[in-house]
């Protein structure tokens, strides 16, 4: 049986809540921002180094399994001893993976670099956990987009930034960026984010225990929420593999238009989850808003193929974008609402545990689909699995249905 809502741990006056979060907010922007710088430059990085479709996937997919790894850690390490020692230790080794991708001269110092990110990468559910600590219940998916926001916002200045570094100043040049951002939210985060978790709220479950995600697959108002958070990355990381190489061959893009493409899913995502997406969950609910939100990334994803133009292409984007930008914040809240007190960051690190696993096969699966079969099968495989998202999406029971199966729920959520 799902656990009661969670109330927050530590409960904070409004104005106190709201400089946790803009110093919460600056810290996951700076982070996502020196992610962002090497987006638009790593497809044709590894291009140079000697990666074709596969190659490229298993750079994406080293970075997602180390995520993975990340996750079955990071979430209960923060349960244990606190959010902020773990933010502040995942930033200093982003610092080095970036690092090390500025200094890398061959295809396996880079996988390297890759796999280094991606572990500190692993740090989004303890960022999560620090604001369901201080939210209730009622507001916990409007918080989540209040950090899906300070991803777009991330994605907006990395990848432009990013774009044009890799133009004007070779592939490595990001990379550097990146690694002063990092410093520069090292030290911000040291200085200026408090505790959000008191020791009165910490937990003392095994770090390696696997447990949870059974726990999490196999609670019945969670499984549908677990098969999405495991589905549509497949897809949606499928996709992000299979276009730069589609439009680089078809459009002539490069990393400067590349650059753009990010630019434009970070203009929305930092719209809707910063602006709209509060408004439009209290009108709609967070159900509603992961079932169109899946349908509208599968057609996006299917039509791709269809395309004459870039124009059309970034188009399609704006329509992707808003999609993803409304269902994963929602899908999100859903978990942390249906999580126990003190399970946030397990449950939370159990949902990106099983999304980090279909970024890791996605990639793979549909760069071999791009490499073997075509360009326009691998979009076709990648909007069929985002479809498969959809349906698990549908099964997610309504929200008051879920509330009527807690033991004592709470009067917000109902």
């Amino acid at each position: 049986m799902p656990e009661c809502p969670a109330a927050p741990l530590h409960p904070v006056p409004p104005r106190s809540a709201r400089s946790r979060f803009g110093v919460l907010f600056l810290t996951v922007f700076i982070d996502l921002a020196g992610f962002g710088l090497i987006l638009p430059i790593l497809p044709y990085y590894a291009q140079r180094l000697g990666a074709g479709g596969v190659g490229f996937g298993a750079l994406v997919g080293i970075y997602s399994a180390m995520q993975f790894l990340a996750t079955q850690i990071l979430g209960r390490l923060s349960d244990r001893v606190g959010r902020r020692p773990v933010l502040l230790a995942t930033i200093t080794v982003s610092a080095v993976g970036y690092t090390m991708f500025g200094l890398a001269g061959t295809y396996g110092v880079l996988f390297l670099a890759r796999m280094i990110s991606g572990f500190s990468g692993g740090n989004i559910s303890v960022a999560q956990a620090y604001i369901a600590d201080v939210t209730a219940p009622s507001e916990r998916s409007r918080g989540m987009g209040f950090i899906g926001a300070a991803f777009g916002l991330g994605f907006i200045v990395g990848p432009a930034l990013g774009g044009l570094a890799g133009h004007y100043g070779g592939p490595s040049a990001p990379a550097w960026v990146a690694v002063t951002l990092c410093i520069a939210n090292l030290i911000s985060a040291y200085f200026i984010l408090p505790e959000s978790l008191p020791v009165s709220g910490r937990s003392h479950r095994p770090l390696l225990d696997l447990g949870h995600l059974r726990r999490a697959v196999m609670q019945p108002h969670l499984r549908s929420l677990m098969v999405f958070f495991g589905v549509m990355p497949l897809a949606f990381a499928g996709y992000t593999v299979a276009l730069p190489l589609y439009a680089g061959r078809t459009f002539g893009w490069r990393e400067r238009e590349l650059g753009w493409f990010f630019t434009i899913v970070g203009f929305i995502a930092a719209l809707v989850q910063g602006y709209l997406f509060g408004r439009i969950v209290k009108r709609v609910g967070d159900r509603t808003l992961v079932i169109l939100g899946a349908l509208g990334m599968a057609v996006s994803i299917g039509a791709v193929p269809f395309l004459q133009t870039t124009m059309a292409l970034y188009a399609w984007t704006v329509v992707l974008a808003f999609s993803n930008s409304i269902a994963s914040p929602a899908a999100t809240g859903l978990i942390s609402r249906l999580s126990g007190a003190q399970e946030q960051g397990t449950m939370l690190g159990a949902a990106q545990a099983v999304s980090a696993l279909g970024r890791l096969t996605g990639p793979v699966v549909i760069g071999q689909v791009y490499d073997g079969i075509g360009a326009r099968s691998a979009f076709f495989a990648a909007a069929a699995v985002m479809g498969a998202a959809w349906v698990a999406a549908t099964r997610v029971a309504p929200l008051p249905d879920l509330a009527a199966h807690q033991p004592t729920p709470s009067a917000s959520d109902s």
